[in-house]
């Protein structure tokens, strides 16, 4: 698999390249935690928007629970009345395989909205969801994409909290 490193530059002409796309106007932008935060900031600038909502979604990490099948866990969502009967636009970094965005899509849709999927980066061949796609995107790509939000070495980007002394 290729490597690819984004600069800030690539960023923003992708971005650019996504915002051109899209069917505006919307009621409101929802980002998806932690990689859309920063697209999705940088397209609400562009439009002028001031409604930005979050989504953080999880699915088991341990691989044994694990599957196809798992249930997300919302850890933080807008309200259905933040929602309901307004167009939203959801955007991510990345549509790997297409489990969170499908379940903040699936989400919305029962709180009485209307979303449109937005992403930087459409993974399309592992893609869990091989009849859905986003409704807008900058690239298809089967690369690793390296965003220049994350540290260089991000096969596990999370920070893990290790004491410097033992507490006793």
């Amino acid at each position: 698999m290729k490597h690819v490193y984004l600069t800030w530059h690539d960023l923003e002409e992708l971005v650019s390249k996504l915002i051109f796309k899209l069917n505006t106007p919307y009621d409101a932008i929802l980002v998806i935690t932690r990689g859309g935060i920063i697209p999705g900031g940088m397209i609400a600038e562009a439009l002028g928007m001031k409604d930005v909502l979050t989504a953080a979604v999880y699915f088991p990490e341990d691989p044994s629970q694990r599957s196809k099948l798992s249930w997300p866990r919302f850890q933080q969502f807008p309200t259905d009345t933040l929602l309901s009967g307004r167009k939203i636009l959801v955007v991510d970094n990345l549509w790997y395989q297409g489990r969170t965005i499908m379940a903040v899509k699936g989400r919305i849709e029962t709180a009485g909205g209307y979303p449109e999927l937005a992403v930087i980066h459409w993974k399309k061949q592992s893609s869990y969801f091989p009849d859905e796609q986003p409704d807008y995107y900058a690239e298809i790509t089967e690369d690793f994409i390296h965003y220049p939000w994350q540290r260089i070495d991000d096969s596990d980007y999370r920070i893990r909290a290790h004491p410097i002394m033992p507490l006793s």
